[in-house]
């Protein structure tokens, strides 16, 4: 992948942790302004994944982990007792930003499993997270590459490709989720087109997602969500590519609101849907999809566009961030080591054989 790590260096990190600090990209700038915001408080970073300025579920999970090491970095003083106590406290606290990505309580309970280290001082044991948190940034960049290299074979020359939100490296690590096939099959030259939906209320695919891949060199083409299905009719796309924030144990796809229309339309039109996930991101201990626990966001974000307002005070809104793709609609599930493909519960289970 000679050219995979000068793609990413045109692209801002998501996420820094420099001499026991951390560092956010505020993304509700993008793509106007890249500010690099230093995170002083664990309240400061649940406010940064509450409204967006990271977002994406790896992103999440990993600014999650660094925030837990913020909360308590200064209390390491503290009996190892007392400082256990305090990490679960600000474990749960982060915890609540936000319910539908699982990266966010799969790495909180993460961090959680080394309180039962046997430590002799709180130092020590926060040694031991920032360790942990770490260690998780680091595995996330070779998952967003594993998906690269896994899912590169799906795209040839001439393709039209269409994705929806931002699984790209601003929501990750590096490179992405669905963007990293993108990158990886761009450095092996291959040709091909990439359609960036908008994607309302927040825009994430003309802010981040177009931003990012020209940035990358990708060939992308920004529209609006309501053009996807005249796209497909038109023969201009022949794959979709998504990301996802939560894969439950029945193949089941938590994405950003949207995605399951995009995948209603790909059906219809005989055009395979896939989905790019981490193993991280794969939750077995829920069942379905209707079980997903849905983040309804404020109104605001429907009756305003960049702070101007578009709609009568006083009308009534409905704002859920997601939607849940069933998994018929889903052609596979691209993971770090392989695609995984229907059916997806036995699928499932026999990628975690071993792991």
């Amino acid at each position: 992948m000679s050219d995979i790590n000068s793609i990413q260096s045109k692209i801002p990190l998501s996420i820094e942790w420099k001499e026991g600090e951390l560092f956010l990209l505020d993304q509700t700038l993008l793509p106007h302004e890249q500010v690099m915001e230093k995170q002083e408080t664990v309240e400061q970073v649940w406010h940064s994944i509450k409204i967006l300025k990271v977002r994406g579920a790896p992103a999440i999970g990993i600014a999650a982990a660094y925030g837990l090491c913020v909360a308590v970095k200064d209390q390491i003083k503290l009996p190892p007792d007392q400082f256990r106590s305090l990490v679960v406290e600000k474990a749960a606290y982060l915890d609540s930003a936000r319910p539908t990505a699982v990266n966010l309580s799969w790495a909180m309970q993460r961090m959680l499993k080394l309180l039962s280290l046997d430590v002799q001082n709180s130092k020590d044991l926060y040694e031991a997270l920032v360790q942990e948190a770490e260690k998780i940034h680091e595995e996330d960049k070779i998952i967003c590459r594993g998906i690269g290299e896994q899912g590169a074979g799906l795209i040839t020359d001439g393709m039209g490709i269409m994705t929806h939100c931002n699984a790209g490296a601003l929501a990750t690590s590096i490179l992405g989720t669905a963007t990293s096939l993108m990158y990886v099959a761009h450095d092996q030259n291959k040709k091909f087109k990439v359609f960036a939906n908008e994607t309302r209320p927040l825009f994430q695919g003309a802010r981040l997602t177009a931003w990012e891949l020209g940035k990358g060199g990708i060939d992308v083409t920004l529209i609006t969500d309501s053009m996807a299905a005249h796209m497909m009719a038109t023969g201009n796309i022949d794959m979709v590519v998504v990301g996802t924030d939560r894969v439950v144990a029945n193949g089941d796809v938590a994405n950003k609101i949207g995605t399951l229309g995009v995948a209603i339309l790909a059906k219809h039109f005989g055009i395979p849907f896939y989905v790019a996930c981490p193993s991280s991101t794969i939750d077995m201990d829920t069942k379905n999809g209707n079980d997903i626990p849905i983040e309804e966001r404020d109104g605001a974000e429907i009756t305003t566009i960049m702070g101007q307002k578009i709609a009568e005070a006083g009308t009534v809104t409905r704002s859920p961030a997601f939607d849940v793709t069933p998994n018929e609609l889903v052609s596979g599930i691209i993971t770090e080591s392989q695609i995984i493909r229907a059916p997806y519960d036995e699928g499932l289970r026999e990628f975690f054989k071993g792991k």
